[in-house]
């Protein structure tokens, strides 16, 4: 009886690790006052190993409740090995009117991963960087608390 329990356990936990993703690199920086200045550009470095497999691309806020906007615009800037810099400018929706905040919430700080790519893609080997800046026309942005990049790679 117990040998059948710990097998079965064992493979739900092999089949539930199966379809996930792995982090590859995470990296916040906070914010003073928890204000963020549009001439406080992040930047970010990471580096790329494995060509055959496919990573999704997030960009990560924290946020306190108090902040009033349902969006925010970023300007993304991804050096990619072996090219030049690319500036995208990316609006972020965190809420909506219906359910409220889009992320995790604990207490009054409100984390959002939200995606920079509409679908898993390949990366080049070799280093990126990836920058933000935010755009929005109040600034500097009250109630950020920090801001980010993630790469996860998906094991299929």
């Amino acid at each position: 009886m117990f040998k059948i329990g710990a097998v079965t356990l064992l493979l739900s936990a092999v089949l539930i690790a199966g379809c996930d993703t792995i982090g590859v690199f995470e990296k916040m920086e906070s914010f003073s006052n928890h204000e963020w200045a549009s001439s406080n550009r992040l930047s970010f470095s990471f580096d790329i190993a494995d060509t055959a497999s496919f990573y999704n691309v997030y960009v990560v806020l924290r946020h306190t409740d108090a902040y009033h906007y349902n969006n925010i615009y970023l300007n993304v800037t991804s050096i990619i090995p072996g090219d030049t810099a690319v500036t995208r400018q990316h609006n972020f929706v965190l809420a909506n009117n219906k359910t409220g905040w889009l992320g995790a919430a604990m207490d009054d700080v409100i984390e959002q991963r939200v995606a920079v790519n509409s679908s898993p893609v390949k990366l080049k080997k070799g280093s990126y960087t990836v920058m933000l800046q935010q755009i929005m026309r109040e600034d500097p942005l009250p109630d950020m608390i920090n801001a980010g990049v993630r790469v996860e790679k998906v094991i299929q």
